[in-house]
């Protein structure tokens, strides 16, 4: 991106983390047209996908038991008819939800990660391969996200994967030694969460190709959900004086949303370096915060807050609140969907940066 107020300064005298753009300041990006979104071909990938046309056999008549009685057999039915929907495995919470959204009742969808799981540095258990020995399809982010999925993928090489940042234009990390890799966190951006829509859709349509119609119906009604809040979100930023709209946040995941959205970012450490915090770090993220005159900072639900705390207090602002990025909360939780995640966060920030209180 473009330079913004930090542009001739050196590394040093920059704010840390700012995203440098033009459009960084004050100015509010157009709404989304889906027609200017490119999806690259996932022939590859979706080449693999069998064809999810045949139910595997009840363990019962497996293993040849007589009947069960009438209650019994209903649910044995069920049960079997669980069994034979194919399963889509998702590497984390917030991918689940938009698959389930677009599979409808026609495929199985769980997270190999659960809810609150730091998803950078997740540590694959050997029950996780043993439910990716069952899955039909197994979706990621990709974008350096999920270090783990190596492992993970090499314990399956019969399952195929498809990874829905297919066809996104990443944002590069700006600072330390992630400098120019992309930022993976690309779902933050409305407009990105569109094409990880259609990339479910296409994926799920491989799979199961006699459900393209009802796959498509439903892609196409999330989207237009997704549209409607991106407007609504664009309208509540809006409010923020220019002059405040400094998304200050402990890990550097906001760059997509701060991009489409006319803001600037800061943060204690670029992507998943929380262990890597230093005094030097929060002196400089202090002073950017007195500078700007931030009336308030944030982190997110997966990573410690102590440090942000510390830096509110010291800079004079306040902590205004949890931010959702790579995990859902539970169901009664603010972000217990992806479209909430989102409705969350900005509301969170807007409040913040207005001076509301929490």
């Amino acid at each position: 991106m473009a330079s913004t107020s930090g542009a001739g300064k050196t590394d040093a005298e920059r704010p840390v983390g700012c995203v440098h753009g033009s459009r960084c300041r004050g100015a509010v990006a157009t709404p989304i047209d889906l027609r200017s979104l490119l999806v690259l071909p996932l022939a590859v990938a979706l080449a693999l996908l069998p064809s999810a046309c045949k139910a595997p056999q009840s363990e019962a008549s497996a293993n040849g038991s007589q009947p069960a009685t009438a209650p019994s057999l209903q649910v044995g039915r069920s049960a079997a008819s669980e069994a034979a929907t194919p399963l889509v495995l998702t590497t984390f919470t917030v991918l689940a939800d938009m698959a389930r959204e677009v599979a409808g009742p026609h495929l199985r969808v769980a997270s190999i990660t659960r809810l609150g799981a730091e998803i950078h540095g997740y540590q694959v258990t050997p029950g996780d391969i043993e439910r990716g020995q069952g899955a039909s399809l197994i979706l990621d982010n990709g974008l350096g996200l999920e270090r783990w999925a190596r492992r993970f993928n090499a314990n399956l090489p019969g399952v195929p994967r498809v990874t829905l940042s297919a066809g996104i234009e990443p944002l590069p990390i700006t600072a330390d030694s992630g400098r120019g890799k992309p930022n993976p966190h690309a779902w933050m951006s409305p407009a990105n969460a569109l094409i990880y829509v259609e990339n479910i859709r296409a994926a799920m349509t491989a799979l199961m190709p006699q459900r393209a119609p009802q796959f498509a119906a439903n892609a196409r009604n999330y989207s237009n959900r997704i549209r409607a809040l991106d407007l609504e979100l664009r309208q509540a930023i809006s409010a923020i004086p220019p002059e405040r709209r400094l998304l200050v946040s402990c890990e550097g995941a906001f760059s997509y949303l701060a991009s489409d959205y006319g803001l600037d970012e800061a943060y204690l450490w670029p992507v998943n370096a929380e262990r890597q915090v230093t005094p030097q770090r929060m002196a400089r993220l202090i002073r950017t915060v007195k500078d700007r005159a931030v009336p308030a900072i944030f982190c997110e639900s997966t990573v410690s807050s102590e440090a942000q705390k510390q830096v509110a207090a010291e800079s004079g602002s306040r902590f205004g609140g949890v931010f959702y990025v790579d995990s859902l909360s539970g169901p009664r939780g603010p972000a217990a969907s992806y479209l909430d995640l989102l409705r969350h966060n900005v509301d969170t920030l807007v409040r913040g940066l207005e001076g509301q209180p929490r």
